[in-house]
């Protein structure tokens, strides 16, 4: 097996609306706001609505789920589902605060992605595995994961 890496999805989302402290932690939702896909055969935007709904656990590790659409510069729709986990450790939590920036290694940012379109075009990416590692961008919230499909 080996990864190959197909885009780089950098994501903004809004502020955080508080939905609060539930059975299973602290929960937050994040909409998107605006998002970019570049990657040899996937380009486009982020469009329509889309939001994480971040769930902050006591055990520092925050659990991210969130769904969007992509459309591609050639105009299909993508669907997109990625669930993962942050490592919200002092960097995180300091950069998050100074809407700051963070390097891959600063903290464990890793999620799988699910794709799906009804565009024949793109028809590869519904039956693809894919993995991605993320770090914080500045001037956030916001997000850039590097995506890796499984091949």
């Amino acid at each position: 097996m080996e990864l190959v890496h197909e885009f780089t999805y950098t994501v903004y989302a809004k502020e955080g609306l508080p939905i609060g402290k539930g059975p299973y932690g602290e929960r937050q939702c994040f909409e998107f706001r605006e998002g970019v896909v570049q990657g040899e055969h996937l380009n486009g935007k982020v469009v329509g609505p889309g939001a994480d709904w971040i769930l902050m656990g006591e055990d520092s590790w925050f659990r991210m789920d969130c769904r969007t659409q992509i459309q591609t510069n050639d105009g299909a729709y993508i669907y997109v589902i990625y669930l993962g986990l942050v490592e919200a450790n002092e960097t995180f939590r300091l950069a998050v605060k100074e809407k700051k920036e963070t390097k891959f290694d600063n903290q464990y940012i890793r999620a799988y992605f699910t794709l799906e379109t009804g565009d024949p075009r793109y028809n590869w990416v519904n039956q693809a595995l894919f993995i991605g590692e993320a770090r914080l961008v500045k001037n956030g919230p916001g997000m850039e994961h590097k995506v890796y499909r499984l091949a």
